[in-house]
């Protein structure tokens, strides 16, 4: 869903002239479509660590890599360097998924290893 003009400039259409307005708004729209890039991306990256999560747990591995995740952090910084972005905020975003895919991982685990009166067994399957 596209932003109306008036939500994508915010305060600033009462505080700017037309044209620099203009200007805004159209970087502005740029931003909002990165965003939205970023958003579907981050879904598409939780979808293959919940597979990761569900392999984990059906072969009882552990829900952190503390190894691959320093390669990745190491490999991130990297390319963050290349991009002419900041390494030290490309390593705390990615910390910060690291913990989130960990957590989803652990429950995916817990999960698991709940029983399911309903099976036989009582074992829960995880799909």
């Amino acid at each position: 869903m596209t932003s109306s003009p008036d939500q994508r400039a915010g305060d600033a259409a009462q505080h700017v002239d037309p044209e620099v307005l203009e200007d805004l708004l159209a970087m502005r729209a740029s931003i909002d479509n990165i965003d939205a890039t970023l958003v579907y991306l981050l879904a598409e990256r939780f979808k293959a660590t919940q597979r990761v999560g569900v392999l984990k747990a059906r072969h009882q591995l552990p829900p952190a890599d503390p190894a691959r995740e320093r390669n990745q952090i190491a490999r991130l910084k990297r390319l963050a360097e290349d991009a002419q972005l900041d390494p030290e905020f490309a390593e705390k975003f990615l910390n910060f998924i690291i913990e989130e895919v960990i957590r989803h991982h652990q429950a995916i685990s817990a999960s698991k290893s709940t029983p399911d009166p309903s099976r036989p067994g009582g074992s829960r399957e995880v799909r």
